[in-house]
């Protein structure tokens, strides 16, 4: 039989970036307009902590010498170093070319205005919970508040805990709590545990590796925090580039995104004390959600980007 010839395979040409001669890009504002306009021509995606071209050429320029995002309307308008700048447009050349996620270029990502350590064995935080946790579980006759004061809460667990970002803010925002986190990656434990590290939470927060509750035995918890995977298999085949750089593990939610969020919502009761309650992300799959369990009062909340993307549900209407 005659063997069917092999055509090449042409690989896709990386972009060109428009060279900036020396002098014409001075400050950190030159910089950040020549990045968005880089980012534009690319036609970048944006989900990893930044939501627009702006934003995330703000958020590099900023890694890049060494300044807190809040710091950048301070120096906008500085000259950068010659030395700097070939880091710049190095960074801003790299994010083009390679489509990773920002974070993962500085192995940085903010949330809630803390810093935390990302790479590639995580995916990179943009959860809605962090700021749910301030606007929804205040206490103190708070009007929305979901518990009664964030002192009495003594045990939070959260699930696919990736990075650890969600248990660190929740042991900042229950200070007399303790946190288990679990999580069945080992790499993404390694860095959850390097961010412990960095926040001096080491006695307060606890990582469990394994497949969701197995490894907790019988504890139960006031509060059950969870950013699950919970993309569907067209979702899958649809991710962006930057996305496509992240974890399979951490998005892959089944045939219809909810493989996972259907084994919380089963377990979750045997591991929730009679006062205590679950919050849950889901993204954009409210209506799914809502027909696959029509008998739960699922409580859905907003926040300033997102709506009806995570839900709450009391221990005692989990049955």
């Amino acid at each position: 039989m005659a063997k069917a010839s092999k055509k090449p395979v042409r690989r896709r040409a990386a972009p060109k970036l428009a060279k900036a001669g020396r002098g014409e890009l001075l400050t950190l504002i030159d910089f950040v307009r020549y990045a968005v306009s880089r980012f534009n021509e690319a036609k970048l995606a944006f989900a990893h902590g930044t939501t627009d071209p702006i934003a995330e050429a703000a958020f590099l320029v900023c890694e890049a010498l060494h300044l807190h995002p809040d710091q950048f309307e301070s120096f906008a308008h500085a000259r950068v170093t010659a030395a700097e700048g070939r880091a710049l447009l190095d960074l801003i050349h790299r994010r083009v070319t390679t489509r990773k996620p920002a974070a993962y270029l500085v192995n940085k990502i903010y949330m809630r205005g803390l810093p935390f350590y990302v790479d590639e064995r995580v995916i990179v935080p943009r959860s809605f919970i962090g700021e749910l946790l301030d606007s929804h579980f205040g206490g103190d006759g708070e009007a929305g508040s979901l518990i009664d004061a964030p002192t009495a809460v003594e045990r939070v667990l959260d699930l696919c805990t990736g990075s650890g970002c969600l248990a660190i803010l929740a042991a900042h925002h229950f200070p007399n709590a303790t946190i288990d986190a679990v999580d069945i990656s080992k790499g993404a434990l390694e860095v959850a545990a390097r961010n412990v590290s960095e926040h001096g939470l080491e006695e307060r927060i606890t990582l469990h590796r394994g497949d969701l509750f197995a490894p907790l035995g019988a504890v139960k918890y006031d509060l059950i925090i969870t950013n699950p995977p919970y993309v569907d298999a067209e979702g899958m085949a649809a991710l962006p580039p930057e996305c496509r750089a992240e974890p399979k593990l951490a998005f892959d939610g089944g045939a219809d995104g909810l493989d996972i969020v259907r084994r919380i919502l089963r377990d979750a009761p045997d591991h929730l004390t009679p006062d205590g309650g679950l919050i849950c992300e889901i993204g954009r799959g409210r209506e799914l959600v809502d027909e696959a369990f029509p008998e739960l009062p699922l409580l859905w909340l907003d926040t300033e980007d997102s709506e009806g993307e995570v839900f709450w549900i009391a221990a005692a209407d989990l049955g």
